[in-house]
């Protein structure tokens, strides 16, 4: 199990050994949890409070003992929605304070798979009605098809067309996004089989985006409209002699 989706959902990792053990166990006292997660006594009752709070767990007395029952996993996504309630409260005072801050800086760079999220979705907001990307490998896989293909989701529903220029590796990749018809309004092209890059360069508007998918990615974000332009000739030239 990918347990880091539930570190995105904002649970600690005690909190997800603890959760998961419960899962597994049902009702449960604290001593089963405690062998099972190989946590120290006062991690698990503290994180098994944390739970109870979130509502991920519930606990009834049974003679002096508490007897705890983990929630059902669907709960989670009540979390998430109440979550992006409560954030959506706050979220044009937080457009507010960004407007009347400086502008970012022309150079931004951004660690992990979290970070290259971030760089992405930087990307899908940067304006413009074209998205251009330039040698995509297999390695970007690592973000995971559900990823990709609700970005590129995203991106048409905001009407931005998109062309891509993918290694050759990921020919077999498009077959299958191709037979589920998930990849709307992209024209994808491919390089000639030979060396595989581990760097993709995306051109949006503006903006240009590198991203290296190495063991722990590194993306770097550029804000300049004359590097940008540069940067769509070089793409234009590509486009012309790759194969669909």
């Amino acid at each position: 199990m990918d347990t880091s989706i539930l570190e995105d959902v904002g649970l600690t990792n005690a909190e997800i050994k603890v959760y998961i053990a419960l899962l597994e166990l049902g009702t449960s006292t604290a001593g089963p949890i405690l062998d099972k997660t190989n946590l120290h006594n006062s991690v698990v009752h503290m994180t098994l409070n944390k739970l109870i709070d979130k509502g991920f767990v519930s606990y009834f007395k049974e003679g002096k003992r508490n007897r705890y029952q983990p929630a059902n996993p669907q709960h989670i996504l009540e979390y998430i929605e109440q979550k992006k309630d409560n954030f959506q409260k706050i979220l044009p005072e937080l457009m507010a304070k960004q407007g009347a801050s400086q502008e970012k800086p022309e150079v931004m760079t951004f660690r992990g798979i979290k970070g290259m999220r971030e760089i992405l979705n930087e990307l899908l907001e940067a304006g413009g009605k074209t998205h251009h990307t330039i040698g995509s490998p297999a390695d970007s896989m690592m973000m995971g098809d559900v990823f990709w293909i609700d970005y590129h989701k995203r991106r048409a529903q905001k009407e931005i067309s998109a062309k891509l220029l993918f290694n050759e590796s990921l020919r077999n990749w498009l077959k299958k996004i191709k037979s589920t018809n998930q990849y709307p309004d992209a024209t994808i092209k491919f390089h000639e089989q030979g060396f595989e890059p581990l760097s993709e360069t995306i051109i949006r508007n503006d903006k240009i985006g590198i991203l290296l998918w190495i063991e722990k990615p590194i993306g770097i974000l550029i804000h300049n409209k004359e590097l940008a332009n540069s940067y769509e000739k070089y793409f234009q030239i590509l486009w012309k002699t790759a194969k669909a």
